[in-house]
């Protein structure tokens, strides 16, 4: 039974105000058409429609209902939308890694049209681990990115700010994370000094 098409009627009715035209529109016989507005009527025990002139027109009650029903048919579309587009997979939760040191400005401007993102702080090899087990579905991780991890690596986000060199940097300690958080960019941070930096002892 399709529970709609009494709204769809009359909406039709109430947009035309002339029953020939609703019913040459809904494909379908005036007669009929008509009967079925009465039905309307009858249910909600009101006159939707003043038939007392040559002209129809709606009554205060059908004026209401016009809106309403107008909001219910298109809430309907959008009810079908959002279920086709759940099959396709476009909505639902995204769970996403982000570093623990990435600042809240950057985290609140993360959204997502139909899509809920649920962030979790990790750092990046924790990240790499999820990722490939499934316990993330995307992340935010330190380049360079391990090439036997087997993922799929998206754009790299390049740092804000201007670039230093190596050479300014002559005498001066490195702080850094320790290679456990990031062990591909920690090599790799490593290696571009070359000899090296000095460390320094952990505070007790």
């Amino acid at each position: 039974m399709d529970v709609l098409r009494q709204p769809r009627h009359f909406t039709v009715v109430g947009e035309e105000l002339h029953f020939g035209r609703a019913a040459e529109r809904l494909g379908m016989a005036q007669p009929p058409l008509s009967q079925r507005i009465r039905e309307l009527e009858r249910e909600l025990g009101v006159e939707l429609f003043d038939r007392s002139r040559r002209q129809v027109r709606l009554t205060p009650a059908g004026d209401v209902l016009l809106g309403e029903a107008r909001e219910l048919l298109a809430g309907v579309v959008r009810m079908r939308e959002l279920v086709a587009g759940a099959a396709r997979g476009e909505y639902g939760t995204l769970r996403v890694g982000v570093p623990p040191e990435l600042p809240g400005s950057v985290l609140g401007a993360a959204k997502a049209s139909e899509v809920r993102l649920e962030l979790r702080e990790f750092t990046s090899a924790e990240q790499l681990e999820l990722l490939a087990r499934h316990g993330l579905d995307a992340g935010l991780v330190h380049h360079p990115l391990d090439p036997a991890a087997g993922l799929h690596s998206g754009p790299v986000i390049e740092p804000v700010g201007g670039e230093i060199a190596l050479a300014e940097l002559a005498g001066q300690a490195l702080v850094t994370h320790p290679r456990e958080a990031a062990p591909a960019l920690y090599d790799a941070t490593r290696a571009s000094t070359r000899s090296g930096w000095p460390r320094r002892a952990a505070p007790r």
